[in-house]
């Protein structure tokens, strides 16, 4: 509509000019005729011409206004555009910051683990897809996950599945428990570290068919991260040798557990770790939180050693003044080596 009205007033800016052209004309004639004439028709044409380039300003003015109009339209919409692309741009960019490819994990003569994708958004939680094959011809096999950590802290998916002889079976592998890293800061996961484990469902007493540990990187092993705890003035540290660190990051009670005491482990050695508490009492009355927590080589974890309300109550325990344990660590793979940690412990909540 501004384009028909821009060409209209041009129009009306040539017919003016026109008209003007034609006053010029009768003026030249009637000098001819009479100097007094062409002086008095000189000065009629100067005022008409006044007016007559009045009109015209007024022309280019309307006329001005409507292209400027025009031209500021456009250039709003051709930042409308440049926006929506930069958008795609960053659509795209973050597109390709987080795209993954198929990850053969194992594959030899018994069998074979494909991670096949990744679910940030999954129901469950974050979730890898993954393929199974079982490629012998008479046994069932147990597909596991023995060890899993984000960033280098110990989450465990919980995975198991059986996959029959000659079979092959797709997957999910979700971490839905992740809660505790969210609390401390991790959202993103850069490194997904999982240990595979595939055995004979029906003899445990062979040997492994497949035992591997392996890294994904949602983002490129270039940007993976691992976390690094802030120790707080709050901070009970319990051990911290050249083999591993405990620290009490806070006692409370849980409405469903009953008393919590939580931990911070940090596994230093190349080894998987076990933590244990035994011969526990708290206010001086034997009452075993049942407490143990394995810690993958390399990494931390975030654990808890619970009290049962229903334990604590049986001993007329109201308020939790004191609670003493052994704490033991040790190889979990090799009991033949020495404890890493071996004493006992007082805490006065």
């Amino acid at each position: 509509m501004k384009k028909v009205m821009a060409l209209f007033l041009s129009s009306l800016l040539l017919m003016s000019l026109a008209a003007c052209g034609d006053g010029n004309t009768t003026t030249s004639n009637t000098e001819e005729e009479s100097s007094s004439t062409v002086e008095e028709e000189s000065n009629s044409d100067e005022d008409e011409t006044v007016v007559e380039n009045t009109d015209n300003n007024d022309d280019k003015a309307l006329i001005e206004d409507v292209i400027d109009d025009e031209t500021e339209a456009q250039d709003t919409e051709a930042e409308g555009i440049e926006t929506e692309e930069d958008e795609s741009i960053e659509s795209d960019t973050e597109e390709t910051e987080t795209s993954f490819e198929e990850l053969v994990v194992v594959d030899n003569d018994e069998c074979a683990i494909t991670i096949t994708g990744i679910d940030a958004d999954n129901i469950w939680g974050y979730t890898l897809t993954a393929l199974l094959e079982n490629k012998s011809s008479d046994k069932t096999y147990m597909f596991s996950v023995d060890d899993a950590s984000i960033n280098g802290v110990k989450c465990d998916p919980y995975f198991a599945s059986e996959v029959t002889a000659g079979k092959k079976s797709n997957e999910e592998i979700s971490f839905y428990n992740s809660d505790t890293l969210e609390e401390n800061g991790i959202t993103v996961f850069t490194d997904i570290e999982l240990t595979f484990s595939v055995y004979d469902n029906d003899d445990w007493t062979a040997d492994d068919v497949a035992n591997v540990t392996v890294h994904v990187y949602p983002y490129g092993e270039e940007n993976a991260t691992t976390f690094e705890r802030e120790n707080l003035d709050t901070d009970i540290v319990l051990v911290d040798n050249e083999y591993v660190t405990v620290i009490v990051t806070g006692c409370e009670y849980d409405d469903v557990w009953g008393y919590a005491v939580n931990l911070y482990l940090v596994n230093k050695t190349d080894s998987k770790v076990m933590y244990s508490v035994d011969n526990a009492s708290v206010n001086g009355y034997m009452v075993d939180p049942y407490y143990a927590d394995t810690v993958a080589a390399g990494t931390c974890a975030f654990s808890s050693m619970y009290w049962y309300s229903e334990d604590l109550e049986d001993n007329g325990i109201t308020e939790v003044d004191e609670i003493e344990f052994e704490l033991n660590i040790y190889d979990n793979d090799d009991w033949a080596v020495d404890n890493y940690v071996s004493e006992t412990i007082t805490l006065n909540p």
